[in-house]
């Protein structure tokens, strides 16, 4: 295996990386997010 394979290799891993990080971080602001409408809607419910 050469060196520019090898970088290549490890250039996309970091890439997929990232993703998984930026997937992860949007599904915890979503959770939060329904959370807070659920606090929301039981505190003003009647």
């Amino acid at each position: 295996m050469t060196s520019d394979e090898e970088r290549g290799r490890l250039d996309l891993e970091k890439k997929r990386e990232r993703y998984v990080w930026y997937y992860l971080a949007y599904f915890l602001f979503g959770i939060h997010i329904v959370a807070f409408v659920m606090i929301y809607a039981v505190r003003h419910a009647k």
